[in-house]
């Protein structure tokens, strides 16, 4: 039943098949107003372009903002399908979305941090250490983000590249983009002791705990910093489900962490690890996996229709993977899971 507030009408929300409900107003998207409201629907990017939030309407209508087809096609949306980061509703909604559970949100936070600890682990990745405050108790999932608040009120995201048992400093690798108004700061001015205002946790990438299905682990660039939290994590609990990492990079020495990843394999007997290089030449002596790297996930299973998957990384990369990982080896989508790094959004305008 819709209800009236003094602005804007407000609609309920229901999410099937876990039940969960929440309240709209007809102009704010689904998304935003169920994350305050502690409803963990999926996301990726906030802002339309990786389709990670896409979910399926079975009652009411909505209206669409700003979206790229890549994230939601005219096929998809005469489907059913719609983009809560970018639906505004129309109606009261029943939507389905089976990756929200009864488990609600863990606070969002607000708090200063300091930066302690800088370290280039590639020509164009740094790994920060930062160290909250000692009277704050921040929890998060392994594969979970947080938002910097720049001074104008931008906001820049970044996925926690620790286990939060491995706390209360928390890791962060940041990647080098030319022109970024962030990671030119962190390249270029940027000193330990520095301060810098964080919010957070966001997303809903996390391991399901409650499956026992073998996980495929998919990254591309930066897109290892939550993977590497998430083995941490399994480390911690004693999940030992079979895990094959695939880590995409254009050259070896995009691989940051490699040596890390290798390490992992003599304490997790459970893990597979396959590196995959795009764009080798001759005077990197690679001898390992090449082209893209969900080509090598398919070439090693044919079949991922008992698989749980979680891919981070570019959309381009996660958009192929979720496509060809349904369509061509029967992967449920209901079973996978995604972050994508809207990286172009941390460029300042021209």
């Amino acid at each position: 039943m819709t209800a009236s507030t003094a602005g804007a009408p407000l609609f309920s929300v229901v999410v099937q098949p876990s039940g969960r409900t929440f309240s709209v107003p007809a102009d704010e998207a689904i998304l935003p107003a169920g994350i305050r409201q502690g409803v963990g629907l999926p996301y990726g990017c906030k802002d339309g372009a990786c389709g990670s939030c896409k979910c399926r309407l079975l009652s009411g209508s909505v209206v669409h903002g700003t979206h790229q087809s890549k994230a939601l096609s005219p096929e998809e949306e005469a489907g059913g399908l719609i983009l809560t980061c970018c639906a505004l509703p129309q109606s009261d909604l029943v939507l389905e979305s089976r990756q929200v559970t009864e488990l609600g949100a863990l606070p969002v936070k607000r708090m200063p941090t300091r930066v302690s600890s800088m370290v280039q682990k590639s020509p164009d990745v740094m790994v920060l250490q930062l160290q909250l405050p000692a009277n704050e108790n921040f929890a998060y999932r392994a594969g979970q983000y947080v938002e910097f608040v720049l001074r104008d009120g931008t906001r820049r995201s970044y996925s926690m590249a620790n286990a939060p048992h491995l706390g209360p400093n928390i890791e962060l690798h940041i990647r080098h983009m030319p022109g970024g108004k962030f990671t030119d700061h962190v390249f270029g001015d940027m000193k330990e002791k520095e301060i810098l205002r964080m919010e957070g946790p966001f997303g809903s990438f996390f391991l399901r705990e409650d499956s026992v299905k073998p996980l495929v682990l998919l990254a591309s660039g930066t897109g290892f910093a939550p993977l590497k939290a998430m083995l941490e994590h399994m480390q911690h609990l004693k999940i030992e489900r079979p895990t094959t990492l695939y880590w995409g990079a254009r050259r070896p020495a995009d691989l940051y962490m490699d040596t890390w990843a290798r390490e992992q394999l003599q304490s997790m007997h459970n893990l597979r690890y396959v590196p995959v290089v795009s764009d080798a030449t001759a005077e990197d002596h690679w001898a390992g996996r090449t082209g893209f790297v969900h080509h090598a996930v398919l070439e090693d299973f044919a079949d991922l229709s008992g698989h749980q998957v979680y891919a981070c990384g570019s959309p381009i990369v996660v958009a192929s993977a979720q496509r060809d990982f349904c369509a061509k080896a029967g992967l449920a989508p209901d079973d996978f899971f995604a972050d994508a790094f809207t990286s172009e959004a941390d460029k300042t305008p021209a």
